[in-house]
């Protein structure tokens, strides 16, 4: 059993508690132990924040990197922004005059940054410490017949020079991982479409529009549901396709979204009571009954 400090970030507690459900149930089935550290705060999100004072950004998230450093634990974050903020700043400070700067901070509370954690998103933990051969050997009901939609996410994989996560152009681990299930991870277009997100403050119309597209594509390749590991993307593809039934979209898509997790807990042969589907806006009834 391997200890990591669980990094929730914001949304997974406050909007998506279904998704922390499943990560708690499935991960220490895999010998994945999640260490809750309650001191932990916002990463901060790696766009807006960034952008106001990169100096205050650097500094809220060495406050999290040292409160894992405490306790000797690196980090697992289940949130693609989150992950992206931490890695990237636990990178630029082993340059001096970051760290430097951010430790003059850290000072006034009486906390300093030394380095010696590291931070790992959920996907390649699952992929690389985990392994592919353990998950497949895990599997209690094999999902086959179920038809899969892989999504990643911008903030996973790029900066490709920093996260060194898979390939920035053509990702192949969480196809990996939803094939070792006994599923089927489809090609389809629009795959490396960002979700929108970044956008959606200032113009929301189009960020819909972006998740049409992607959508309609999946649609078209009769997936049974689409997959993912970002809490952010989750929301904009599930909570988009009820946004878009309206005008002037008029779209009548029911694709469940999945968060990785509450797949693998199903090939583990978890009851689906245990992870939280009736918290889906989308309903997840058609995977279900295909698999039973």
């Amino acid at each position: 059993m391997v200890d990591y400090a669980l990094f929730l970030g914001c949304n997974i507690p406050n909007r998506l508690p279904h998704l922390e459900l499943a990560a708690r149930k499935v991960l220490p089935k895999l010998d994945v132990n999640l260490v809750d550290i309650k001191e932990f705060g916002c990463c901060p999100e790696p766009i807006g924040i960034q952008e106001l004072s990169q100096d205050a950004w650097m500094a809220m998230a060495a406050i999290n990197l040292v409160l894992a450093e405490e306790k000797g634990l690196d980090i697992v974050a289940l949130c693609n922004g989150c992950f992206e903020t931490l890695r990237t700043v636990n990178t630029e400070l082993q340059h001096d005059g970051h760290k430097e700067k951010v430790n003059a901070v850290l000072s006034k509370i009486g906390k300093e940054y030394k380095g010696t954690q590291k931070v790992r998103h959920v996907l390649e933990v699952l992929y690389n410490d985990v392994g592919i051969d353990k998950i497949k050997s895990s599997v209690q009901k094999e999902l086959k017949g179920i038809r899969v939609a892989v999504h990643y996410g911008c903030h996973v994989i790029r900066p490709s020079a920093i996260l060194k996560i898979d390939d920035p152009f053509q990702p192949k681990s969480l196809d990996d991982l939803v094939n070792a299930l006994g599923a089927e991870s489809i090609p389809y277009l629009r795959k490396m479409l960002c979700c929108g997100t970044g956008i959606e403050g200032i113009d929301k119309e189009n960020q819909l529009w972006m998740v049409h597209d992607k959508v309609a594509q999946v649609e078209r390749m009769n997936a049974d549901c689409m997959t993912m590991l970002c809490p952010l993307c989750y929301i904009q593809y599930e909570m988009g396709q009820l946004q878009l039934k309206k005008e002037p979209y008029s779209a009548q898509f029911k694709i469940p979204v999945m968060y990785y997790p509450e797949l693998l807990g199903l090939a583990l042969g978890m009851n689906p009571d245990e992870l939280g589907f009736k918290l889906h806006r989308v309903k997840v009834d058609p995977v279900l009954q295909k698999i039973q």
